[in-house]
C-alpha cells in the first residue's frame, strides 16, 4: 500500500538544505534557480529515456511550500523505490508538539542536586521504532522509573529534534503512563 504524505504541518518542518544534501548524495544535479532564488531545479538522468526533475523550494514562507515538498516525496518514492514515509523520516530534523508513545529502555542515574535525569525510550517515529532521548524531572522522572521497572507503556509530548541520526525530545510535557 502506498501512503501519500499530505499533512502540511509535517511537510513544512522539512528543511530544504536536508533535501539538497540528499539529492547531491544520490546523484541529482542542480541545473538552475527560479524566481530570485526562491527555488532550485534538480535533475536526475536514470537512463537514455528517463529523466526526473524536482523543483526544490528554498524559502519556507512560500505559499505552496508543503505542496512542493509533497511533490518531491512522490518523485523520490518512484526513483528510489521506497515509501514516502521512509524518505520523510530521513528529512525531518524537528517536529514541534510531537506525541510519542513507547516504552522506556534506559534511565540514567539522577542528577546529584535534583531529581532529574536522562531517559531513553523506544517509540514510533514515522512508522519506525526509534530510540528517543529526553530529560525528565521531579514527578515525571519518578513516573519514568515506575514505567521502566514495570515495563509499562508511556506517552509524552515535546519537540522532536533529529541530531546526527539521533532523536531527542526537547521540552517534554504531559508525561503519562498508559492504562493506569
Amino acid at each position: 500500500m502506498k501512503v501519500t504524505i499530505k499533512d502540511s504541518q509535517i511537510l513544512k518542518t522539512v528543511n530544504p538544505d536536508v533535501i539538497q544534501a540528499h539529492l547531491q548524495a544520490t546523484g541529482w544535479h542542480e541545473t538552475g534557480r527560479i524566481y530570485n532564488d526562491a527555488g532550485a531545479i534538480w535533475r536526475l538522468k536514470k537512463d537514455a529515456d528517463t529523466e526526473y526533475e524536482i523543483l526544490l523550494p528554498l524559502q519556507h514562507d512560500l505559499g505552496d511550500y508543503a505542496e512542493r515538498i509533497s511533490d518531491i516525496l512522490k518523485i523520490l518514492e518512484t526513483v528510489e523505490t521506497r515509501s514516502q514515509v521512509d524518505i520523510l523520516s530521513e528529512f525531518i530534523t524537528n517536529y514541534s508538539n510531537f506525541t510519542v508513545q513507547g516504552v522506556i529502555m534506559q534511565i540514567a542515574t539522577p542528577s546529584i542536586d535534583s531529581l532529574s535525569g536522562e531517559i531513553i525510550l523506544l517509540g514510533e517515529v514515522f512508522e519506525k521504532l526509534r530510540e528517543i532521548k529526553t530529560e525528565l524531572a521531579d514527578h515525571d522522572y519518578i513516573l519514568a522509573i515506575k514505567a521502566y521497572q514495570e515495563r509499562l507503556p508511556i506517552h509524552c509530548t515535546g519537540d522532536l529534534v533529529k541530531v546526527d541520526n539521533h532523536f531527542i525530545l526537547k521540552n517534554p510535557h504531559n508525561f503519562q503512563i498508559d492504562n493506569i
